[in-house]
């Protein structure tokens, strides 16, 4: 690959994200390339429809049987969802008409799109799209003695209910997806084993059971706590909202999310957070910039090879010190105990940069990037 000019450089190049959403993970997997970043995919859960599950029958002919006073509709696809299960079962215009008698609330303007959609209006929506701004106003209005009907979407609403129940309300869960592991687990297992070998910068969560399965996942293969270090250290966690991070959160993981609980602003959040935390050296009369998967030489993109990345990394942690080439086999993937390796991928790395000058070789010692005499930010002590 050549390298690219400095002003063709856009936020996100030289890194590469993990994307785990199932739903719209083209949409995401698309904002994130436009940006420069190579993306790895792996769905690690997969939506299940519940048109011919019994609970959500069940639940729709209790609604219809015994009317509830409250409706809160959580998401549009679930909305939508249980709008056309009703239709399958031949229940839909009833439906449509109870909901028409009941206080209907929905939680953000993509939910309040699809209950008008379907020909019904709702009595409220707020403009945060906050589920606990849904909560706020029902205990204020009280619920002590009345019937709320919760439309899930595959996942619980941690607190929600049982903060309804203990103020005196009858809860009835809609189910209407359900999340099941995917049938192929070895992208899940790829993306794994990127995050704790630190080939990826980032990795994204559109939703709080996806966060679990992930989690879940590392801890079945046995790499729990490497998955997590690698999260608390150098693989950034960005999830679309506050109750998609509440697994990571559990586990001590800082997470990134946007103010705007949407894709659009996480993909900016990141193209923001990712280039601020690298930052720029001075070397040999070049500014150099180590990237996840790539270098920033003077503003142009020059793409390095795995093993140059690894090489260039050790070097980036203490610039102008130097580091033993047995200090660097270490790191050096598949490189095993031939010091011999280290100058062969010493040799392509300098090549990948395009200025040889900007790794110094140390005679006997190593080698060191040649950071500028006036640099004393970074130079080692005296």
């Amino acid at each position: 690959m050549e390298p690219t000019s400095p002003t063709a450089v856009p936020p996100l190049a030289g890194f590469t994200v993990g994307v785990t959403a199932a739903r719209r993970a083209d949409e995401l997997a698309a904002l994130l390339e436009r940006r420069g970043a190579a993306v790895l995919r792996a769905p690690v859960l997969r939506i299940v429809p519940l048109s011919d599950d019994g609970e959500l029958l069940d639940t729709t002919r209790q609604l219809l049987d015994d009317a509830p006073d409250i409706v809160v509709a959580t998401t549009a696809i679930g909305f939508r969802g249980w709008i056309e299960a009703a239709d399958g079962w031949g229940l839909g215009e009833a439906l449509l008409r109870r909901l028409g008698e009941v206080e209907l609330l929905a939680r953000g303007p993509k939910v309040r799109g699809a209950v008008r959609a379907a020909g019904l209006t709702e009595a409220w929506s707020p403009a945060s799209e906050s589920m606990a701004e849904v909560l706020e106003r029902l205990l204020d209005e009280g619920v002590d003695g009345r019937c709320v009907a919760v439309q899930l979407h595959g996942e619980p609403l941690p607190g929600f209910n049982e903060s309804l129940r203990a103020a005196g309300a009858r809860v009835v869960a809609v189910p209407v997806y359900r999340w099941m592991p995917p049938e192929d687990l070895a992208p899940v297992d790829r993306l794994l084993d990127a995050v704790t070998s630190r080939a990826l910068d980032a990795v994204t969560f559109t939703s709080a059971p996806a966060a679990a399965s992930l989690l879940g996942r590392a801890t079945q293969r046995g790499r729990l706590d490497a998955f997590l270090d690698a999260l608390r250290t150098d693989v950034l966690a960005g999830c679309v909202g506050p109750v998609t991070a509440l697994p990571l959160q559990a586990h001590d993981v800082p997470t990134l999310q946007p103010e705007r609980f949407r894709l659009g602003p996480l993909v900016q959040l990141l193209s923001r957070e990712l280039p601020g935390r690298v930052r720029p050296l001075p070397v040999a009369g070049h500014e150099v910039q180590v990237r996840g998967q790539a270098a920033l030489v003077d503003g142009a993109l020059r793409p390095v090879p795995p093993a140059g990345m690894a090489l260039l990394r050790a070097l980036a942690r203490r610039p102008g010190w130097v580091v033993s080439r047995a200090d660097l086999l270490r790191v050096l993937p598949g490189a095993g105990r031939d010091e011999h390796a280290v100058e062969t991928a010493m040799a392509r790395l300098r090549a990948a940069l395009g200025a040889p000058r900007l790794i110094q070789t140390v005679v006997k010692r190593g080698y060191r990037l040649a950071l500028d005499p006036h640099a004393d930010k970074y130079a080692p002590p005296a």
